[in-house]
């Protein structure tokens, strides 16, 4: 019974990530209330969503939303921004990184919620050098944020290329997708070296997972900013909600 709970959560979870990030929220949690330690609950909550994140990346990237030009850029500094986070997240804490985190997405979600135009249409003109170097700085620093604590992170790329390319909802979901499935694998690879995954309830969650992300890139791609921004926002405020529960318990 245990197990087909987990992979009901994993399934929600994947769905609203796919669409607009966040998942973390809801399967991480489950995980612990399941009496499942917490460095082997992050490890095999890795190893899932991995499989949902794919997916995802994949459905996003056969419809023609992801802008390849400018993955090619972003894609490497993702990567060595991820492998710094982690490498740095054993030996630094993140208590002053969750405040910061908290700052940045009360605003974020607060400014999209106001601004009733972001992410409606496609405003995206080329590339140029300052586009890419903002592009490569924040692909590299959100890299580090992931592979360091990681809440939030599909909310600040979603955000990210919607304010440095002017993409809308749709196509800035593509793109973040391909980003946050690159740190996650850096991640995977760093668990499953050190022994942090239980592989018996990592797969069934991970298969429930990739239907989940399956089912929710397909809505997002068809309904696009109507269902991402409300998602989005909802998402962001719930993963402020969880830090705030975190830091005052």
């Amino acid at each position: 019974m245990t197990i087909i709970l987990l992979c009901i959560v994993a399934f929600v979870a994947a769905f609203v990530d796919a669409i607009a990030g966040g998942g973390g929220i809801l399967s991480v949690p489950a995980l612990l209330a399941a009496g499942i330690p917490p460095h082997l609950t992050l490890g095999t909550n890795k190893f899932a969503a991995s499989w949902g994140s794919f997916t995802s990346s994949f459905t996003y990237f056969q419809s023609g939303n992801v802008y390849k030009p400018l993955m090619k850029y972003l894609i490497p500094f993702t990567f060595i921004g991820a492998i710094a986070g982690v490498t740095t997240a054993l030996s630094i804490p993140a208590t002053y990184l969750k405040l910061i985190v908290l700052t940045l997405l009360i605003f974020v979600s607060i400014y999209t919620l106001f601004k009733k135009d972001i992410g409606k249409s496609n405003n995206f003109t080329g590339l140029n050098k300052l586009n890419v170097f903002s592009g490569m700085t924040f692909a590299l620093i959100i890299g580090f944020y992931d592979g360091f604590f990681g809440p939030g992170t599909g909310s600040f790329l979603l955000f990210a290329f919607i304010q440095f390319f002017g993409f809308n909802f749709t196509i800035s979901t593509a793109n973040a997708k391909i980003l946050n499935f690159v740190s996650n694998i850096v991640s995977l690879i760093l668990f499953a070296l050190n022994g942090k995954i239980i592989y018996t309830i990592g797969l069934p969650m991970g298969i429930s997972m990739l239907i989940g992300a399956r089912l929710g890139s397909k809505v997002a791609i068809k309904h696009g900013g109507k269902i991402i921004k409300p998602i989005f926002i909802a998402m962001s405020l719930g993963v402020v909600i969880k830090l705030l529960y975190d830091m005052l318990l």
